[in-house]
């Protein structure tokens, strides 16, 4: 997982958000404390001005009550006037006027050459010398830009007014004194600022360190290690919290050693499963697949990852989406070639969530080749026996029906007509026969009794019961060593086996043709070979004679009297005995067939 850098970490927040908090009340505070102070330097100032104001006011308007002789009134009224004005000066007037009912200065405390002139476009004087009003308010001077308190007050002789006071005081010290004051906020605001910084860091590092802890706990548990725990700090929420995560580790821990087995069971089960099993997402992309299943696809699963089902399977033609092959629940598929003969059954099923949405398929395959070759052997050999039994039965019936229809009483061709019947019965005996012993070996029936038995003499004991009773004009040439060679075997069984070979040679064999007998013993064996001269059987029908009721010429061995079950017989005997049996021939050459019967081995330390 990235790192994450301090400037977007939940400390560098942290102390944000508290210098914010402190930055907003810190501007609340100093706005209210500056409005206030200023507020209450104002009134201070002004309330001191007022006070002077009333005392100058009173000696002023006692000075205008006085009663002087007209010739004498103006100057000594004036110098009156200037020499209160003296009495009262103060450094808190930057002017200070008075002015009679003419509008004309007759007193001041700066620029006396104003005295004795007239103030003209002054609206506060006007409204207060005609009106008696009184005005106070600030104003910058337009000149030096400072602030001022102006204040006119009218004077008052009963009810008439005599004259004005003009009064203008600089407040520029009062808002120094106020700038000043937030000048020593500011730096104060500066330095709470640096210190809630550095306990803000420490504060934070205190909360974010758990929680940094829990985040590098998280990134190890998502690799599998549950072993480790945060260290609790505390028993506050964050500790609480560290606790609370030790808790869901301990129960991730329990959950993870669950899920893990439950997966090796799976993964156990999925990997020894003789069938294929393979898991797509609810698109029919495969996800999953196991081995076996892709021996059965012979492709790999990361050949076949991603790729759809329906593909993989060859279904595009037999299937327009995946909820076709559910509702079909399973098929079989044949992914047969010009060399091979090959057959998957598959079986699909859906996942569904808790609420029953699709979320997947799953399709078992298995390889049904040999149970459908099994299958149609098995409808093939019901064919064939029905086949070869109603052949018989169909000559005996047509028979005996001309026997009953009179045919008995015909001295010459009854004879003839019984014949026939009972070859025809001999013949299905020994069909019946031939498939109860084929039976009996397909069951493990077949009991062998195995004894030690010198081959070479026996071989001949067969071959001169054939010679017996051989066509004069057949040929059995013999090519066998004269040593003794022993092998357990039986006899009777074996018998059975040369048997069937030679008579199926000697059918086989033309007139005054040959049948070669040659047994040779190789290191762990002996080889037998019989030889005809027969007509051959082609290359590609010779794996199939050792196959039931398969006659490479059928009309031929159904008029010879064959059952078409001698070397199927003879290969089960063999195979008993842990024997080979097979076959080699040339078309217009002649057949043989050759088997193999293991030698008795010897004892170690035996002579």
């Amino acid at each position: 997982m990235k790192k994450v850098s301090f400037f977007q970490s939940i400390r560098f927040k942290f102390i944000v958000i508290l210098i914010l908090l402190l930055l907003l009340a810190i501007q609340v505070i100093g706005a209210y404390f500056a409005q206030k102070l200023q507020t209450n330097l104002e009134e201070n100032f002004t309330n001191n001005v007022e006070q002077r104001l009333q005392d100058l006011t009173y000696y002023l308007e006692e000075t205008f009550k006085k009663d002087r002789d007209e010739a004498e009134q103006i100057p000594s009224l004036q110098q009156e006037v200037q020499s209160i004005l003296t009495l009262y000066d103060s450094e808190l007037y930057s002017d200070l006027q008075v002015i009679d009912t003419q509008s004309r200065v007759i007193g001041a405390n700066s620029q006396l050459d104003r005295v004795g002139k007239r103030i003209t476009g002054e609206s506060g004087v006007t409204l207060a010398l005609n009106f008696g009003q009184d005005r106070k308010q600030i104003l910058r001077d337009p000149y030096t830009g400072n602030r001022m308190l102006v204040r006119i007050i009218p004077l008052f002789n009963g009810d008439t007014v005599v004259g004005a006071i003009k009064l203008e005081a600089s407040m520029e010290d009062v808002y120094a004194q106020v700038q000043s004051i937030n000048k020593i906020f500011l730096n104060g605001t500066i330095l709470a600022i640096i210190v809630s910084a550095i306990l803000g860091i420490l504060v934070a590092r205190t909360i974010t360190k758990p929680i940094t802890e829990m985040r590098k706990q998280a990134m190890i548990m998502s690799t599998g290690d549950f072993s480790q725990k945060v260290n609790v700090y505390g028993l506050d929420e964050i500790g609480q919290l560290a606790s609370t995560f030790n808790d869901m580790n301990d129960k991730l821990k329990q959950a993870h050693v669950t899920t893990e087995g439950e997966r090796r069971k799976l993964s156990s089960v999925l990997s020894n499963m003789s069938d294929g099993v393979i898991a797509t997402d609810e698109t029919g992309a495969i996800t999953l697949m196991n081995e076996s299943a892709a021996d059965l696809m012979d492709k790999s699963f990361d050949e076949l990852k991603g790729q759809q089902l329906i593909e993989v399977l060859q279904l595009d033609e037999k299937v327009d989406d995946l909820f076709d092959l559910q509702e079909a629940g399973s098929m079989i598929i044949d992914f047969s070639d010009d060399e091979q003969f090959y057959l998957i059954k598959a079986n699909f099923s859906v996942i569904q969530d808790e609420n029953e949405q699709i979320t997947g398929f799953i399709t078992v395959i298995s390889d049904v080749t040999e149970q459908e070759k099994a299958e149609r052997e098995r409808r093939e050999f019901v064919s064939n026996v029905s086949h070869e039994l109603r052949t018989p039965l169909t000559t005996m019936r047509s028979y005996l029906e001309a026997l009953t229809d009179g045919a008995w009483e015909n001295k010459e061709i009854a004879p003839k007509f019984l014949d026939v019947t009972q070859n025809e019965t001999e013949r299905m005996i020994r069909l019946v026969n031939d498939l109860l012993q084929l039976s009996k070996m397909d069951h493990k029936e077949q009991t062998i009794y195995k004894e030690r038995v010198n081959i070479m003499p026996f071989f001949h004991h067969i071959l001169d019961r054939f010679e017996m009773n051989k066509k004069e004009n057949i040929v059995i040439e013999r090519q066998m060593p004269k040593e003794n060679v022993f092998l357990w075997i039986d006899k009777d069984k074996i018998t059975q086996v040369v048997d069937n070979i030679i008579s199926n040679a000697i059918k086989y064999s033309p007139e005054g043709g040959t049948i070669k007998f040659k047994v040779v013993k190789e290191k762990q064996r002996i080889l037998v070979s019989i030889s005809d001269q027969g007509m051959g059987i082609a290359r590609e029908k010779l794996d199939k004679i050792f196959e039931r009721f398969y006659r490479a010429d059928r009309a031929r061995s159904r008029e010879l009297g064959g059952t078409g079950l001698g070397l199927a017989i003879a290969k089960e005997i063999i195979d008993f005995h842990h024997g080979h049996i097979w076959a080699e021939s040339k078309e217009g050459k002649g057949t043989t067939i050759l088997f193999t019967l293991p030698l008795i081995k010897k004892k170690r330390g035996g002579r």
